[in-house]
């Protein structure tokens, strides 16, 4: 084998997976696209010790790191097949070269689909956002729409209200019993049953949002929980058992961040229904010391690791 353990996917779980093995000196090599889901957002806000850093920076002090290490390598590339062989694994690459390893770790991620409404995509990681948690402190409580894609708006619309007025744009699609619409009242949340039709503002800013009847509803942040997808199918290819989240499919993972196939882990947003920069590290910190633990405990990669 000529590795003995891939990593696919370069962002936060692969690279915290990565470090874990490194510092048990072994061979690793980390397979990277450079397209995080992150990529739209200026700065990373909640993750301990990096609060305010762009995902770029901390990408790069992370490789950085990385390569101080000699067991570490790099390639730009993408996996496009993969399969077990022998107590490994054969992945095959964009390029048309074959690497294989004993061991592999998924955290390529997922990717974000996006409602069809004009002006939302250009802001999409500025001000047209996913988790409060990450970025509504930024809107400094100012008014704050969500736009319902289904149930998990009524959470979203629940929790924003900390963060400034805010406003449930149901699309017609979420129908709200008699409770929910107490329960968002207790909190001041206002609810608007006329379709959002185009958001307005200069740049990458949300100024207003456009509504079907012509009226205009001031907002400097909408709220939306994207549909995702992995980013590759890669696990699938490899038979590893999917779920279904609030957003869309995430590959399974024990407490170990094993998936159901031997010899094969998985860390980050692809094996998480709670999308967090801060959870995709720990995760990958366990997914890689995990992989190397297998490496000790089941070297014959036996089916019932």
């Amino acid at each position: 084998m000529d590795h003995d353990v891939l990593i696919i996917g370069g962002s936060f779980a692969g690279l915290s997976a990565a470090m874990q093995l490194a510092r048990a000196r072994k061979a690793v090599l980390v397979l990277d696209t450079g397209m995080p889901r992150n990529r739209f957002a200026a700065a990373s806000h909640g993750f301990p010790g990096q609060d305010g850093q762009s995902p770029a920076d901390i990408t790069t002090r992370l490789r950085e790191e990385l390569s101080a290490y000699p067991t570490v390598r790099f390639h730009d590339e993408a996996a496009v097949s993969a399969r077990r062989e022998g107590n490994g694994f054969r992945v095959s690459l964009a390029d048309g070269s074959n690497v294989t390893a004993r061991r592999i770790v998924l955290a390529y991620g997922v990717h974000d689909s996006l409602p069809d409404l004009p002006g939302l995509a250009e802001r999409w990681g500025a001000s047209v956002l996913h988790c409060p948690y990450c970025h509504g402190y930024e809107l400094d409580r100012q008014p704050v729409g969500v736009l319902a894609r289904g149930e998990m708006a009524l959470h979203q619309a629940m929790l924003l209200p900390d963060w400034g007025p805010t406003t449930l744009f149901t699309q017609g699609l979420l129908q709200l019993s008699p409770d929910q619409v107490q329960a968002l009242k207790s909190r001041d949340a206002r609810i608007e049953d006329t379709p959002v039709a185009e958001l307005i503002g200069s740049g990458s800013t949300l100024e207003a949002v456009r509504l079907e009847d012509g009226r205009m509803v001031a907002l400097a942040g909408l709220f939306l929980a994207p549909v995702t997808a992995p980013s590759s199918d890669i696990a699938a290819q490899l038979g590893c058992e999917m779920r279904d989240g609030p957003t869309g499919p995430y590959v399974a993972v024990d407490q170990m961040q094993a998936t159901t196939v031997a010899g094969i882990f998985a860390a980050g947003d692809l094996a998480s229904p709670m999308p967090n920069a801060t959870l995709a590290a720990a995760a990958g910190v366990m997914a890689g010391g995990a992989a190397h633990r297998s490496l000790i405990f089941d070297p014959e990669f036996s089916e019932t690791a």
